[in-house]
């Protein structure tokens, strides 16, 4: 993941796209700061299940902002939030739909024997572990709910 994300850096710095350099360079300076968290723990850095968290992070701080941008007319600043979102979006797997995420929800439920929502914590840990990068946890947590409540 780190290797992709450079050669991506590079061929944005060689092209000139202004946008997609300073993109990159805010997800390896974030991934960098946790990098500098994990060292007492561990000599390698973060992982590449951590790098997606980072970035799904990146994306919901994003969108948080272009809803505050557009309620206060700055509509140039939330197309630019729009335009780093496609940037990191490119570097994510396939996110999973309604009817995926719901399907891998009830999977581990079942795998889990989850009763009820004291079982909450212990199937979004499962999902964070499994679907890192690829599902929109708080629509999980709805779904957990849902299903358990």
């Amino acid at each position: 993941m780190r290797d992709q994300l450079n050669t991506a850096l590079k061929e944005a710095m060689k092209s000139q796209e202004k946008r997609r350099t300073a993109t990159l360079r805010l997800i390896n300076a974030a991934i960098k700061d946790r990098d500098i968290a994990a060292r007492s723990t561990s000599d390698d850095g973060v992982s590449d299940t951590e790098i997606l968290e980072i970035m799904a992070k990146m994306i919901k701080q994003r969108r948080e902002s272009i809803t505050t941008y557009e309620e206060a007319g700055r509509l140039e600043l939330a197309q630019q939030e729009r335009e780093e979102i496609e940037i990191i979006e490119g570097f994510m797997p396939k996110q999973l739909g309604e009817d995926e995420t719901r399907a891998a929800v009830d999977e581990v439920l079942k795998e889990l024997e989850c009763s009820g929502l004291k079982d909450m914590g212990r199937a979004m840990g499962a999902l964070k572990e499994r679907y890192a990068g690829q599902m929109d946890f708080s629509k999980a947590s709805k779904v957990v709910k849902e299903l358990l409540g």
